[in-house]
């Protein structure tokens, strides 16, 4: 079976899945209640798809983890926040373009 393009994480696994991760992640603050977050669903995962194997893609459900929300300050959602090495390169809140959210990703790559 095919690794997924996007894995869903939570407050367990998080340090290992993005912290320890041996190539830039990208993961997606969303709620399902949340209807910005659901429209910029699809986009995640098709970016997911076109950088799979140079970006790790992950969506953590804020409602079911919210100490790494309160971890990382998340107020809002969506709130996309770029790993690298780690540590956060950058955040977008709110929903945004592909466009931006390409340009976004290109930082860690």
């Amino acid at each position: 079976m095919a690794e997924e393009a996007v894995v869903h994480i939570g407050d367990v696994d998080f340090n290992e899945e993005i912290l320890k991760a041996d190539k830039p992640a990208l993961v997606d603050f969303w709620a399902p209640w949340c209807g910005p977050c659901r429209s910029l669903g699809p986009t995640v995962e098709a970016l997911a798809g076109q950088y799979r194997g140079q970006l790790k893609v992950a969506k953590i459900n804020i409602d079911d983890n919210p100490k790494t929300a309160a971890t990382y300050g998340v107020m809002s959602i969506p709130t996309l926040i770029l790993f690298k090495e780690g540590k956060i390169l950058d955040t977008i809140v709110g929903l945004v373009p592909k466009e931006r959210l390409e340009a976004f990703i290109k930082k860690a790559l």
